[in-house]
């Protein structure tokens, strides 16, 4: 399947590689890439958001970029610099988690590829769609006018983590296999409880002791709190006091909005600034505050950003994050709550992603009852967009 989906991959102008966790869509490009390079071909990679674009640079050895910093987007234009009359210079264009892409962005992007260039598309159509509107990965799918490699068989590898097998059973339907197998991964795990202050008590415990005794993980680098909803005790908002309570008490503070800021602070940004080049669902920490100047510096990945106290609403906490801000991002472990109050978020696609955004390890703390609710809701939001007939009419 993988030979095959690579020779369509180097002779189509246009593909789609999607499938689940596991499948081996990162294997695939790796190959398209080294085939290509060595051709000669001029090739440029990007996704999304800055941790998804560092995932790919990892997994490839290539540069990637965010697609707002590859069509090089202006602030004082207002624009991309990139654009038909000033197109990219690459012949291969691979853009990772396809499925966060909106309409609008992909518009600029498809605007911005040379004519004789090649276009791989690569995510997976089945995690939640993008936070901006369309529904743009699978509308493509749907049309079938390009090459659509769907990867469903999962390697032997895979098959021994309980996060991958359980990702694709969640997808199939599927109650979750709770007990490893001979020669599987105990990498997942439920904790039963019904009481929603009891489920926060347990989620502290965890993210304060447990998990970093038993697995030897950072509280604040390594483990990311999930949760469907913003409200309620078990939402968004409580946790992150609680655990800004619990995992950072002391140290210089600042308050604004109704917010508290600390140094050491797990923080997101959730506005796109392309000024300081940080976007919707950046996570840094907070390295500085300086109280004469007004300022709070942050540090996303590798680079420092100050923010002026106007700009500070552009910041939350981000020791928990609701399951769609977390769209593209890949953390050593995460810890889901699911109670039955979640239930009008409770969907398949919604616990899906959840679990496979996670690398080493997954916690859920709450009821069962809550985990089937998501598993047989498999009726997502129709979103009305005209890409499907537009792309028939090609």
């Amino acid at each position: 399947m993988q030979k095959e989906a690579l020779r369509k991959a180097i002779t189509g102008k246009v593909t789609v590689i999607t499938g689940g966790p596991g499948t081996g869509k990162t294997t695939l490009v790796n190959s398209l890439i080294k085939i290509l390079e060595k051709k000669g071909q001029r090739i440029a990679l990007a996704s999304p958001t800055g941790r998804a674009a560092k995932r790919l640079s990892e997994v490839t050895g290539h540069e990637a970029k965010t697609i707002h910093r590859l069509l090089e987007f202006s602030p004082s234009e207002g624009g991309f610099k990139r654009n038909e009359d000033n197109p990219l210079d690459a012949e291969l264009v691979v853009v990772d988690e396809v499925s966060m892409v909106d309409i609008l962005l992909m518009n600029h992007l498809l605007k911005a590829i040379p004519t004789m260039a090649t276009l791989l598309l690569v995510g997976d159509a089945d995690q939640l769609p993008s936070v901006g509107s369309g529904n743009v990965l699978k509308d493509i799918i749907a049309s079938e006018r390009v090459e659509i490699i769907r990867l469903t068989e999962i390697f032997r590898q895979a098959q021994e983590s309980l996060i991958v097998v359980n990702a694709h059973r969640v997808n199939r339907g599927e109650f979750l296999q709770l007990k490893a197998s001979p020669g599987q991964q105990a990498n997942l795990y439920f904790i039963n409880s019904e009481d929603p202050q009891k489920v926060v008590e347990v989620i502290k415990e965890l993210c304060k002791r447990r998990l970093p005794h038993t697995f030897n993980l950072d509280p604040l680098e390594d483990i990311q709190v999930m949760t469907p909803m913003h409200k309620g005790i078990v939402g968004v908002a409580n946790l992150n006091a609680e655990l800004q309570s619990l995992l950072n008490s002391n140290g210089k503070a600042v308050a604004r909005g109704g917010r508290l800021f600390r140094v050491n602070d797990k923080v997101m940004q959730i506005k796109n600034n392309y000024e300081k080049e940080t976007f919707n669902g950046d996570i840094g920490r907070i390295v500085g505050i300086d109280l004469e100047e007004q300022k709070l510096m942050v540090k996303f990945e590798d680079r420092v950003i100050d923010y002026d106290w106007s700009e500070l609403d552009e910041l939350v906490l981000a020791y928990a994050i609701s399951i769609h801000k977390s769209q593209g991002s890949e953390y050593p472990a995460v810890v889901i709550p699911l109670l039955p109050q979640h239930c009008i978020m409770l969907q398949r696609n919604l616990l899906y992603t959840a679990i496979t955004r996670a690398k080493r390890l997954v916690v859920l703390v709450g009821s069962k009852r809550a985990i089937v609710i998501a598993i047989k809701n498999n009726k997502v939001q129709f979103r009305y967009t005209n890409l499907g007939p537009r792309l028939n009419k090609c």
